[in-house]
């Protein structure tokens, strides 16, 4: 009889430490997910910083050509004329 109640001591024991590590474990777990999602909204508020300052930068680039800087010149130009064509084919619709 005292080996039966040694083993299950000894197996209530070990589900005992399982049960303590499974607990720690689900504790560890929840603190990853909240770390993750700060991290995910973090990166999802700088990629929305980065995109406003590129169509920014984009319009710099553009102002700065139509002010005469060399640099974009030829980008300048061709958005000039795809905004000529675009009015061109407006008056075009609406003169039918």
């Amino acid at each position: 009889m005292s080996k039966i109640e040694t083993i299950v001591n000894s197996l209530e024991d070990k589900i005992s430490k399982l049960l303590h590590k499974l607990e720690v474990l689900q504790q560890t777990n929840a603190k990853l997910s909240e770390e993750l999602a700060k991290s995910q909204s973090i990166n999802l508020k700088q990629d929305e910083l980065i995109s406003t300052w590129e169509e920014k930068y984009e319009n710099l680039k553009f102002t700065n050509s139509l002010l005469g800087s060399d640099d974009n010149k030829r980008e300048t130009k061709l958005k000039i004329n795809a905004l000529i064509r675009d009015l061109d084919m407006c008056i075009t619709q609406l003169s039918k």
